[in-house]
Order: structure tokens, then C-alpha cells, then sequence
């Protein structure tokens, strides 16, 4: 019972955390919550997850911490060091604190769509990290401490709900008349 009780004032902590034109709605919130529970899922199916670091990816990318409402950004570069190179990601805006960043917490994630193959953006989660064989695309540093960085494919379509965007608007690209 308690923990139902703490799952449901999390819940409305979240819903009340939506703004904007979207009217503070319950849909925003459930969105908040139910987009990274989704995502994170899918990090246990071998076949969604990202081996190496995608080629091509914007400077920069919208980012946020599970869990806020802040948005902000990473800044993306590549190291030189392997013939793949390795993701180099620099947290900008004060949304990662790097609060719980030790050997076992704090962990970031690309998200790519499944159907355009299209990066989205980049999820830190402040939970228990993947295990140690995961493949790790780079790292991402903020506030002071390095994390890994891991991939992911998902229905993008199906997992961030339009009228409350997971990780910011569609860019102006992407958008319909």
C-alpha cells in the first residue's frame, strides 16, 4: 500500500510538473513517466540496442534527466582514439547535477527511432546502471562526473506522446504544414 501511495504521488508530482499550453494535463504527466519506464525496457532487448555510436548526429541534441520537467541539451563529439570512435557527450544546463553519478548509478541513453533511424535525444537515467557487457556507445560528462553513454532503437511514434514531447518539440524539419 505504501508503495502504491508513493508511485502515486510521483505520478502527480510529474503531472503537475506539465505546463505550459498543454494545461498541466494528466496526459503529460503519465507521458513523463511512462516514456522512460518504456525506453529503459527496452535496453533488455538485445536486438533494440545501439553496438556502435551512430555517425552523423547533430552537435547538439535535447536532453533530460528522468523525472524533470527542465530540458536541455548535449553537446556530441567523437573520440579519435578507435576506427569507430566512441561518443563524447558534454551535459549543457543545470537539469544533470550529477547527484547520484558513482560506479553503479547514473547512466545516459540515446534514443533513435526504429522506423527513421533518426537520434531524438538523450535520457540520463539516475538508477542502477546496465550490466558491466552492455555495449557502451561513450560517455557524457556533467556537473563534474563522467557517465556511460548506451543506445537504444524504440518507436519513437509509440513511446513520446506529440502534445507533451519527451525530449523537446519536432524540429522545424520534420514539421507538416
Amino acid at each position: 500500500m505504501r508503495h502504491a501511495l508513493v508511485s502515486l504521488s510521483s505520478l502527480a508530482l510529474v503531472t503537475a510538473a506539465c505546463g505550459g499550453d498543454r494545461g498541466r494535463s494528466p496526459v503529460c504527466g503519465f507521458a513523463q513517466v511512462a516514456g522512460p519506464a518504456l525506453i529503459q525496457d527496452r535496453l533488455r532487448n538485445a536486438r533494440a540496442l545501439l553496438t556502435d555510436a551512430p555517425r552523423g548526429l547533430p552537435g547538439r541534441l535535447p536532453a533530460r534527466v528522468v523525472g524533470q520537467q527542465q530540458q536541455d541539451e548535449v553537446q556530441v563529439g567523437y573520440t579519435e582514439q578507435s576506427a569507430s570512435g566512441q561518443l563524447v557527450l558534454s551535459y549543457q544546463g543545470p537539469g544533470f547535477q550529477a547527484r547520484a553519478a558513482n560506479d553503479t548509478m547514473t547512466y545516459a541513453v540515446l534514443v533513435v527511432d526504429d522506423t527513421s533511424e533518426r537520434a531524438m535525444g538523450i535520457l540520463v537515467y539516475e538508477t542502477r546502471r546496465p550490466p558491466p557487457d552492455y555495449p557502451q556507445l561513450g560517455t557524457m560528462e556533467g556537473g563534474g562526473k563522467m557517465v556511460p553513454v548506451y543506445g537504444v532503437r524504440v518507436n519513437w511514434a509509440g513511446t513520446s506522446n506529440p502534445r507533451c514531447p519527451l525530449l523537446g518539440p519536432t524540429p522545424a524539419a520534420d514539421r507538416k504544414p
